[in-house]
């Protein structure tokens, strides 16, 4: 189970009571952030997002409406008693912030952060739920998106099935991860009679700031949801384009082109107090998409 929490969905300047840009995804025991913009600690409280669960925190990059939130969320979980690890990846730059901001307030950590710089297209992060890979992002400065992906689901013992054939508790482990079972006497009862098909495995792919950029549709090729940014809508695209941003149809048409099933879009300008026409004319081209809107929830 993935499922996306929308803490921020605006851009640069907190408007319209829409905050800058963070966001939680979140598995049934863990939470990872993905940005941090100013007021990100105060959005986790009010949506019950649960600091303990959240053990890795990605950075795209260093404009403050997308880190500005992070020192308050690192230094708050220091005095809420945290003492399990913590796992930053960001750009390079954020890990020397952190230390002058840490040693000018005289702050100590209760808990070790570990440090990621994002230097080069890779895999960043694997554990035992997701794999993370990063990619480079077209924007004013270094900037960064991030694939999440599920590791393959193990398949479903069938009760009534496994009871039938006599086979013990102890070989279900096996099963599940598609091994045959032999009796005793040499009869073989295969997989596929005593098991179920897990649910397939679930992707989420971040898109960041960035101009339009087909380079990304490799990238965020058949995920489940696209999150990308539409900061302008289309009659806006010159000025899009020289601030190195995007508009509903650009990120539209890179979900089109990717074959994505879904796409949720934000990041949106402070010059638009209303959003319905972010959604129609995102539609127009790719039928599938949402308003990433604060608050609400979307199971991936």
């Amino acid at each position: 189970m993935l499922a996306l929490t929308i803490l921020g969905n605006n851009s640069a300047i907190p408007a319209f009571d829409r905050l800058p840009t963070a966001q939680v995804l979140q598995t049934q025991e863990e939470a990872y952030l993905i940005d941090c913009g100013e007021g990100t600690q105060m959005q986790m409280a009010k949506y019950k997002i649960r600091r303990s669960k959240i053990n890795n925190i990605f950075i795209s990059h260093l404009h403050g409406d997308h880190f500005y939130g992070l020192p308050g969320v690192i230094t708050s979980m220091s005095l809420m008693g945290r003492t399990q690890d913590l796992h930053l990846y960001a750009p390079a730059p954020l890990e020397k912030i952190l230390e002058l901001l840490i040693e000018v307030s005289g702050t100590h950590l209760s808990y070790r952060l570990y440090f990621h710089p994002l230097t080069e297209e890779k895999e960043i992060m694997n554990d035992s739920k997701l794999s993370v890979t990063c990619f480079r992002t077209q924007h004013r400065i270094e900037c960064w998106g991030f694939t999440f992906r599920e590791k393959k689901n193990p398949r479903k013992i069938n009760a009534d099935k496994i009871r039938s054939f006599d086979i013990p508790a102890s070989y279900y482990e096996q099963l599940q991860k598609g091994e045959d079972y032999i009796t005793k006497k040499g009869t073989i009862i295969r997989n596929t009679e005593v098991t179920l098909a897990a649910t397939a495995p679930k992707s989420y792919c971040y898109c960041a700031d960035t101009i339009y950029d087909e380079s990304l549709v490799e990238k965020a090729k058949g995920v489940d949801l696209l999150y990308h940014e539409t900061t302008y809508l289309k009659d806006n695209s010159q000025k899009a384009t020289e601030r190195f941003h995007s508009t509903t149809i650009q990120a539209a048409s890179i979900a089109e082109k990717a074959g994505v099933k879904k796409l949720l879009i934000g990041h949106f300008s402070a010059k638009y107090e209303l959003l319905d026409d972010f959604l129609t004319e995102a539609t127009s081209v790719f039928p599938n998409t949402e308003l990433a809107l604060q608050g609400s929830c979307y199971p991936i």
